[in-house]
């Protein structure tokens, strides 16, 4: 079943989210459906990207039942290995839209939540409805975020409010996500915002905005190569263990064991 859809009009490619009736959640196929997606806009002529997810959240996060499976792999090759350039599977998610060459901008609604608030930041720019809610759950399950996030957020926001993000696993609401530097702007429509942003973008010269986007990058991005093979092995660390990983599985699941 597909789970991403892209389609290109006026010099846009728009990329959808097509699990609508999931929350968009991350399982196995959409993350290689995201991947591939980002590989496809790259390599095409389009001089700016909206990303977007149908129904009524942007991304609720990973599948918890696709996680279930995840005790049966080779934790430590699958998470150290950098399949993808400077990433593992799971953080190009993110990474992939900051190599696209052109911006990429996010429309979000409803749930942003772990993968899915990550999957956001690879994005150039978000923009929110008011009611959207974002988090980094991972703490709950007795996990870090683990897909780019530690790599990106520590240029958007300042250190005391990330630290409490990730520490509390709260979610919070876009407009505290403005404040905090993880929302760009709100929008009652977001994606009528970001496509009338992006239709901006595509009308300006394509080699200067190719070129403002290397040179942004290249600013910041001084470390994030270490700072990615850190998060992984930090994530190792916590799931490489079955004893952990059963405990983590079972919060994921809705049962709450204590931790050690």
């Amino acid at each position: 079943m597909a789970r991403v859809s892209v389609e290109y009009r006026d010099h846009i490619a728009r990329v959808t989210l097509t699990r609508g009736d999931k929350m968009n959640a991350l399982d196995p196929d959409m993350v290689a459906a995201i991947i591939a997606a980002g590989q496809e806009v790259a390599a095409s002529d389009a001089r700016a990207v909206v990303l977007a997810g149908e129904g009524r959240s942007f991304c609720a996060g990973l599948d918890l039942a696709s996680f279930a499976g995840m005790g049966q792999r080779d934790t430590h090759d699958w998470l150290i290995t950098r399949s993808h350039h400077d990433a593992n599977e799971m953080q190009e998610v993110a990474m992939v839209w900051r190599r696209v060459k052109v911006p990429v901008i996010a429309a979000l609604q409803g749930a942003v939540y772990g993968g899915g608030l990550q999957l956001a930041l690879g994005a150039d720019i978000r923009i929110a409805a008011p009611d959207t809610k974002l988090a980094l759950m991972e703490m709950d399950w007795g996990i870090v975020p683990d897909m780019g996030a530690m790599a990106l957020l520590p240029s958007l926001m300042r250190s005391d409010v990330l630290r409490q993000m990730v520490y509390t696993a709260r979610p919070i609401g876009a407009e505290q996500g403005e404040r905090w530097g993880l929302v760009t702007s709100l929008a009652d429509d977001p994606l009528a915002a970001a496509l009338d942003l992006a239709g901006e973008i595509a009308g300006k010269s394509p080699a200067a905005m190719r070129a403002a986007k290397r040179l942004i990058e290249a600013t910041e991005s001084d470390g994030r190569s270490r700072m990615l093979l850190t998060e992984s092995r930090e994530q190792v660390d916590l799931i490489g263990k079955p004893e952990q990983m059963e405990v983590v599985a079972a919060r994921m699941q809705g049962r709450a064991p204590k931790f050690e």
